[in-house]
């Protein structure tokens, strides 16, 4: 009876907990139910990307190869490692393969910023300073990348660039970076909450407003509408604008095109948590995060600069964040958008050819970002962080490989860093992890210690790995140009894969995952029957040539072996 009774308080408790919740919620100008619904749709993005164009900075129109600092090296690197690397790079013929990536990874940067908030290196590891870094690695013929994380910390706990987009990105342009990786540790989501707006100000700078814009101004679509709100006897709010439930549309005449200061007055009382407004004013997106707010009065003051132009402007006032998709898509496009405008702005600065940054989303796959990553960077991994052994990198292709439709030029899935030459694995499955990487059009970013391809005396030292990681034609599968990703036509215990190319030729690939070598029989001719390979024809002769072997034959069917763990990979032409 006891327990009964001390159920009953609970529920009772929560039920009072929930209708306060329910009528601060209404009060504060949100839909209640809205907020509910969007813990059970997390990964769906729900804004209109379709309409948006694709990332497109000309850069990365064929899967990055590298080297990142991470997997041998993680927190322990400074100017010394990463010249080292630099040049083993060249001098091993790895840049001449096509490798010309060396990027820093978390650890990089010293937790204090400079003196106007920039960014900067280490300041014992990397004295000379990044841009002396970027110089001498440049003057390598190769290029450098950073990161950092999408959060208020890396995952190594150094300045991140969550809330400092547009100086980081600056900072990055004028050193020259070529590369950028954006993890996603400390992250803090974009809230669906949006404030209630009392009124919109416009002023020239230094000047008084020359407008004041109210509820009783707007044209209200979906459930967005005027607010009474019983705690304020100023008046009428903008309200019901969270979680894309709806919009209020403005005009504001300005008296000349420029730059101008939008004072946002927003209600204070309730709020608890940070909250957030987009304002669109003639097509330019514009974003403002409320604060938590603790003071007395019952309404704040944000302002932001903005852009008007001479005569009648239209501004949208919207908060469309229903899911973590939603938040996620939101802040990586806006580092990415950050980036594309640094670029531009340093070349034309500097009067000199623009150095895009190829932009890497390394989210995890936490919010699907396949589904919405090209209109946002040029990557996106698709899986938490790869390991040096086996089963990582099965589970890692297993799930990837699904995910070939979402691969494209300038813009590809990302199953992490490769990890062939490090931890345990044999020789074969450090083939097959390089192999299936090239099927699936993966960037080929290197994680192993360059420096050991040398002998004491600086002689190159071609062991397996190194013959692994060099050999061109199987770059070649991951480098074509046509930038499709290999589709799995059978799933057994020997998968089976093909990647059309851009000549009309096909990759083949079958991959072992089983521990006991496996023959295999395979008629190419029904390849024909794949829309994926677009063959339009069988052939009575097929040229055929074993990547890994070198082994060239003419035939119209494989009988081969498969070892354990093992691949064979075949670049198929139509006679």
């Amino acid at each position: 009876m006891i327990f009964g009774i001390i159920v009953l308080a609970i529920i009772a408790i929560l039920l009072i907990l929930f209708v306060r919740w329910f009528i601060i919620m209404k009060l504060n100008g949100k839909c209640p139910l809205c907020a509910i619904k969007k813990i059970f749709i997390p990964t769906k993005i729900t804004q209109p990307i379709e309409d948006e164009n694709d990332y497109d900075n000309s850069a990365a129109l064929t899967p990055i190869m590298g080297w990142s600092s991470w997997n041998a090296f993680r927190q322990n690197i400074d100017e010394e490692l990463i010249l080292d690397i630099a040049t083993a790079m060249k001098n091993s013929g790895l840049a001449d393969a096509g490798y010309k990536y060396v990027n820093l990874d978390d650890c990089w940067q010293s937790s204090l910023r400079d003196d106007i908030g920039r960014l900067q290196g280490d300041l014992t590891n990397f004295a000379s300073g990044i841009p002396y870094l970027i110089k001498q690695v440049n003057e390598m013929g190769l290029k450098v990348g950073l990161y950092t994380s999408n959060g208020t910390l890396t995952c190594e706990d150094m300045p991140a660039s969550l809330g400092n987009e547009e100086l980081d990105a600056k900072t990055f342009a004028s050193w020259g970076c070529e590369f950028f990786k954006y993890d996603f540790c400390h992250n803090n989501l974009v809230t669906g909450h949006a404030p209630l707006v009392e009124a919109l100000e416009f002023s020239k700078p230094g000047e008084k407003a020359f407008v004041k814009l109210t509820s009783d101004d707007c044209a209200f679509t979906g459930m967005a509408k005027k607010v009474d709100c019983p705690k304020i006897p100023t008046g009428n709010y903008i309200g019901f604008l969270s979680f894309g439930t709806g919009t209020a549309e403005l005009t504001v005449n300005a008296p000349e095109t420029g730059e101008y200061i939008l004072t946002i007055l927003h209600h204070k009382v309730f709020v608890r948590k940070e909250q957030y407004l987009q304002i669109i004013i003639n097509g330019n997106l514009y974003e403002h995060i409320t604060p938590p707010t603790k003071g007395f009065s019952p309404t704040g003051r944000q302002q932001l600069k903005v852009k008007l132009n001479e005569g009648a402007n239209r501004i949208i006032l919207q908060n469309p964040v229903k899911t973590r998709a939603d938040a996620s898509y939101i802040q990586y496009r806006r580092m990415g958008r950050a980036l594309k405008k640094a670029t531009k702005e340093w070349a034309e600065f500097r009067g000199e050819e623009e150095k895009p940054i190829v932009y890497s989303i390394c989210e995890w796959g936490m919010a699907f970002p396949w589904n919405w990553g090209a209109k946002a960077g040029n990557m996106w991994r698709t899986t938490h962080d790869i390991l040096p052994v086996w089963h990582s990198i099965r589970a890692i292709y297993e799930f990837n490989v699904k995910l070939y439709k979402h691969s494209k030029p300038g813009a590809w899935n990302d199953p992490d860093m490769l990890q062939v030459g490090n931890g345990k694995l044999t020789d074969e499955e450090n083939r097959s992890h390089f192999a299936l990487w090239c099927m699936m059009a993966a960037p080929l970013v290197l994680g192993n210690d360059l420096r050991k391809f040398f002998d004491e005396n600086g002689n190159l030292i071609a062991n397996e790995t190194y013959k692994t990681v060099t050999n061109k034609a199987l770059i070649n599968i991951d480098q074509d140009p046509l930038g499709k990703a290999a589709k799995r036509i059978k799933k057994s215990s020997v998968d089976i894969l093909v990647k059309p190319l851009s000549n009309n030729d096909v990759a083949l690939c079958f991959f072992n995952k089983s521990s006991a070598k496996k023959n295999i029989s395979f008629n190419i001719n029904s390849l024909v029957k794949e829309e994926y390979t677009a063959w339009e024809f069988e052939s009575d002769n097929y040229e055929i040539h074993e990547l890994y072997s070198d082994e060239r034959i003419n035939t119209t069917e494989i009988k081969t072996f498969i070892p354990k763990h093992g691949v064979k990979v075949y670049r198929i032409k139509q006679d």
